[in-house]
């Protein structure tokens, strides 16, 4: 019995010791599977592709310097989808290969022909690089802009690419988006889709400016877009400034007035437009890219793409989207947007997540597998015609987290609404008495954009954050409605109609609508570990109003001080449920720091030029006669 029960104890052990074995075994070969597999998915381009470099003369005579992965299946003719691209077409060398091309994995391997190109003035193509380079109507034989660029591309790839069908698309993320856009205006026969994504539509409302206030975060990175060159290369000639410290709030203020920044960018022809140029004068009007939409060919079918929490292109996107629908009513146009920062769609994390705000699960490859491709295929592989089977907008609701389809944007069953700022600092649909409310505001103590201590280009995850820490400062005034009864879903712009006084003769006037989430929310791991979902306040829309431009972004005005006087502040498009059980909060300041420069408060002709002694505290009011006028789903 003894006997027995020892060798069924060893051989128990021995089993354990087997499947120990066998599990391991099974491990490293399922280790040994999976990098088989990961290399086979980088090789897979080089595999799958030709790669060719091309150097494609201009009308001008001028050569931008092109890449073309070709399928190494010559059985079929494929499409072409083409990104111009100021960052670079990278590798270059004709046996090195990108680990993945095309506008996503899936597009890859359905088989398109991908190109990219060096705009001129970048990396290895020729001439001089112009920002927002200006469109030319009307013009001349030998005359050119990016529109003739892509044009004369286009031209020259269906003609001497093997094995194209003679169908072109255009994509592109951020200022490859813009030259997306771009390839619409004037657009080549051959070009049947576009699909602008993120794209810069014009620097005085995206990306380095505000309505007139100049984005502080992107100086940093200035000389990416100002430091000359004159010779095609293939490396890095511009260089990031190295603050010296992480503390990005600090090093801007202790650097104010801005004037003190020009030691750092003496050669930067970027940074001298900027400083030259503090108003939308002639020289940023012309830049703009929205105004030239007027006139898109039917014969190009467009998708516009966005994230509704881009701190970068928010602009852009919208207004490229309104704009094409606005005046070529008989054209493919449309638009998606969901709950991403900047060029998110083109990635994969797993978890769609924008700072602390969780919103699913594989909503980028949804995004890449259901519309993206899907439209790419229509127009450049199938019969082109307007019955696409998607729709008109396809928008995320970032309150219930889900995906809506509508015919046309904002939803035909959205309507204004006005709410007001009302007394004791409530906010609602009924009007109230009015009541004055001031607070002091004060340059050398500015009110931060987040709690972070960090220095970043282009932060992201503010967009979504926690704006406790503001709605508790003095400096920040807030207005918040009862708990909600029942959800009220924003979808489309939000316009804040402000009557503000300033002891001062300028001042900038940021607005904020907040979802106070309540106090039992559910909590998450992925939260910062000083937050808690309880009680959240999650940042929906912000916007920035430079005080002086009130009227007309072209010709400033100071105020008059302590008089009542109307500044609208336009918010972005939002598509958002806040439900039942939540609030809505507004919030009123007039610093957002560092990631706008400091207003000193004081008018100045050009603020880049400002003296120390310019910046002065003032007392700024909000009046209760101020509204916002929301754009809501009704039911």
């Amino acid at each position: 019995m003894k006997f027995n029960t020892i060798t069924a104890i060893l051989f128990s052990i021995g089993l354990v010791f087997t499947s120990c074995n066998e599990s391991t075994t099974s491990k490293n070969e399922t280790k040994k599977e999976e990098k088989k597999k990961e290399k086979k998915e980088n090789n897979y381009v080089k595999e799958n592709y030709d790669k060719k470099e091309v150097e494609i003369e201009m009308r001008d005579g001028k050569k931008l310097f092109t890449t073309i992965y070709s399928p190494k299946d010559k059985s079929q003719k494929y499409p072409i989808v083409m990104q111009r691209t100021p960052y670079s077409c990278r590798p270059y060398g004709e046996d090195k290969f990108r680990k993945q091309i095309g506008p996503s994995e899936t597009m890859m391997k359905e088989g398109y022909i991908v190109v990219y190109q060096d705009v001129r003035g970048r990396w290895m193509s020729e001439d001089v690089y112009d920002n927002m380079r200006a469109v030319i109507p009307n013009k001349k034989e030998k005359e050119i802009d990016e529109t003739t660029d892509t044009y004369d591309t286009i031209d020259w790839l269906v003609n001497n690419v093997e094995n194209n069908n003679g169908k072109v698309g255009t994509w592109g993320i951020s200022y490859p988006g813009h030259y997306a856009t771009m390839s619409v205006v004037d657009a080549h026969p051959a070009l049947k889709a576009a699909s602008p994504q993120a794209c810069i539509g014009d620097f005085w409302f995206d990306d380095f400016h505000h309505n007139g206030a100049y984005t502080l975060s992107y100086y940093k990175v200035n000389s990416l877009f100002g430091t000359p060159k004159d010779q095609p290369t293939d490396t890095a000639w511009y260089k990031f400034l190295d603050f010296g410290t992480k503390d990005q709030y600090q090093y801007f203020l202790d650097n104010t007035p801005l004037s003190k920044l020009d030691e750092n960018y003496k050669n930067d022809y970027f940074w001298k437009q900027i400083t030259e140029h503090p108003n939308y004068d002639e020289f940023w009007q012309k830049r703009g890219l929205i105004q030239h939409l007027k006139n898109v060919k039917p014969s190009v079918a467009t998708m516009v793409v966005g994230g509704w929490f881009d701190a970068e292109d928010l602009y852009g996107p919208l207004e490229t989207y309104k704009n094409i629908e606005k005046y070529n009513k008989d054209n493919y146009n449309t638009m998606v947007f969901g709950p991403w920062s900047h060029g998110d769609w083109a990635r994969e994390k797993g978890k769609s997540l924008v700072g602390n705000v969780y919103f699913g699960d594989s909503i980028s490859t949804f995004y890449q597998k259901n519309i993206e491709s899907k439209f790419f295929h229509h127009f450049l592989k199938g019969d082109g015609s307007k019955e696409s089977g998607l729709p008109e907008a396809y928008v995320f609701d970032t309150g219930k987290k889900e995906w809506k389809e509508y015919d046309v944007w904002p939803p035909k069953n959205a309507k204004k609404q006005t709410w007001y700022l009302q007394a004791d600092q409530k906010f609602g649909t009924d009007k109230t008495s009015k009541e004055k409310i001031s607070f002091v505001s004060d340059p050398k103590k500015p009110v931060p954009y987040s709690e972070d201590i960090k220095t970043v280009f282009t932060p992201r995850k503010y967009m979504t954050d926690d704006q406790r820490f503001a709605a508790r400062r003095p400096d920040v005034l807030t207005f918040e409605t009862e708990v909600l009864e029942d959800d009220v879903t924003l979808a489309g712009d939000i316009l804040a109609k402000l009557k503000v006084a300033t002891t001062g003769t300028d001042a900038d006037w940021i607005v904020k609508v907040v979802d106070i989430y309540p106090a039992d929310h559910e909590e998450h791991k992925d939260v910062q570990n000083h937050l808690k979902m309880s009680n959240y306040h999650q940042m929906v829309r912000s916007e920035i109003m430079r005080g002086k431009f009130r009227n007309d972004f072209a010709k400033p005005e100071a105020f008059v001080p302590n008089k009542e006087t109307e500044v609208d502040v336009k918010l972005q498009d939002v598509f958002h449920t806040f439900k039942k059980g939540h609030k809505i909060q507004i919030q009123i300041q007039s610093s957002w720091f560092p990631l706008f420069d400091l207003n000193p408060q004081t008018f100045v002709p050009n603020i880049y030029k400002a003296k120390e002694s310019d910046f002065k505290k003032q007392t700024h009011s909000v009046f209760t006669n101020s509204t916002i006028e929301f754009t809501v789903l009704e039911k």
